[in-house]
């Protein structure tokens, strides 16, 4: 047997053999789940002090902020600056952010503004994920074993995204904010440490500032020229923004709607996590068969089904449970987002378009504080409702506007000589 079949036969096993994938793997883990971890340490803590879905919504959108303003600029930088230096220094920022927030909680000074700021510096980090780790991680497994990587690493993303708030619900519970970004601090050093023994190579060139805007701008045309990209970059826009955003709201709608205890008050947001767990366990063993554009858009129309049936649901459980649903479908959007970017552009802009794809994931604060003011009005609940069905009408749209664009490109193809 060939390496080739051998690789395609080995699976996980080959890619956990790889010593620098299973790295930028357990980085990646760690990352996550500290991200989200903090995220719902910072609801629960902002929740307690002011009671305001509103003000939760903004701490939390101060997070995913970084993404609208900085992915863009990250990606340039990827492109030209070492990606593992970007990796290791971004996670020793993390640690320090989070300490801070530690500190600040021992000494009994600890406000929302405190947490807030801290996210934004977190999520400046989170801005670099794509364009550095992400692609590290898909490329140290090679051409072969790419989509593989991506399946098993948008896994992980899945089960850490659920580990991340029944880990910061449960120290949040019994040791207050200082505990939750205590743990925070230790694993993003872990992470840090990690970073250092993977073996990365890559052709570095010296950054100017005066190619930034050029090179910016060679991204964003190629985009725009390639409906594959556009149409993944529409469809994050609409996800971000109008889907995702309920996490804003999983402290006012566990505490305030469901009345369950902070221990458990995580349960809700992982339920999606478990979801896209089980979707991303088929997604890594099979590669799935279909469209792409099929697969990416009917994964988020199911998970916008479910996060409107989740309102609608009698109890806590039976809300967690709808949601594991809706994060199979979710586990399909985020396998073919990243999928479709790494298999079909070429690596001389790559960096580029994933930190595009960056700045649309980056379109969730503004869904964040468009839902947490609408929860002021509508109730935490209704806000819900009322953002899922908005995303559901625009991704009608954009699938349609999809499928016809691939029909005219694949026209073209068979006619040209």
């Amino acid at each position: 047997m060939d390496s080739s079949a051998q690789t395609q036969t080995g699976g996980v096993r080959v890619l956990l053999g790889n010593g620098s994938f299973l790295r930028l793997w357990v980085i990646g883990g760690l990352g996550n789940a500290m991200r989200f971890s903090d995220t719902l340490a910072a609801a629960l803590f902002t929740w307690q002090a002011t009671g305001s879905g509103f003000a939760v919504a903004v701490v939390t959108a101060m997070r995913a902020l970084p993404m609208l303003l900085f992915g863009a600029f990250a990606g340039v930088v990827s492109d030209s600056v070492n990606r593992k230096a970007i990796l290791q220094w971004g996670m020793v920022v993390s640690a320090l952010a989070s300490a801070a927030v530690c500190v600040l909680a021992v000494a009994g000074v600890l406000r929302p503004w405190h947490v807030a700021v801290a996210a934004f510096v977190g999520g400046s980090v989170w801005a670099t994920e794509m364009s550095t780790r992400r692609r590290m991680a898909g490329e140290a497994a090679g051409p072969a074993m790419m989509g593989r990587a991506v399946a098993l690493d948008s896994l992980t993303n899945a089960m850490t995204r659920g580990i991340g708030p029944i880990v910061g619900g449960a120290v949040f519970a019994t040791l207050g904010a200082v505990g939750a970004y205590a743990v925070s601090a230790a694993c993003f050093l872990l992470a840090a440490v990690l970073a250092r023994g993977v073996v990365h190579a890559q052709e570095t060139r010296r950054l100017t500032l005066g190619r930034v805007p050029r090179d910016l701008a060679e991204g964003l045309a190629y985009a725009w020229a390639d409906p594959t990209v556009r149409a993944v970059l529409l469809v994050t826009i609409v996800m971000n923004m109008f889907a995702f955003s309920y996490s804003a709201l999983v402290a006012p709608l566990a505490l305030g709607v469901f009345k369950v205890s902070q221990a458990i008050s995580g349960l809700i947001s992982s339920a999606e996590a478990v979801g896209s767990w089980l979707g991303g366990i088929v997604l890594a063993a099979v590669t799935p068969r279909g469209r792409a554009s099929v697969l990416m858009v009917g994964g988020s129309v199911a998970f916008l089904l479910c996060a409107m049936a989740m309102t609608q649901m009698p109890n806590y459980w039976l809300a967690c449970a709808v949601l594991v649903l809706g994060g199979m479908g979710a586990a399909l959007f985020g396998n073919m987002q990243t999928t479709l970017v790494l298999t079909r552009v070429p690596p001389a802009v790559r960096s580029r378009q994933m930190g595009l794809i960056t700045v649309c994931i980056g379109f969730g604060p503004v869904g964040q504080l468009m839902i947490g003011a609408l929860a002021e009005r509508l109730g935490p609940q209704g806000a819900v409702l009322a953002s899922a069905v908005a995303g559901l009408a625009l991704l009608l749209v954009v699938g349609a506007w999809w499928v016809r664009a691939e029909g005219r490109r694949a026209q073209g193809d068979a006619a040209a000589p």
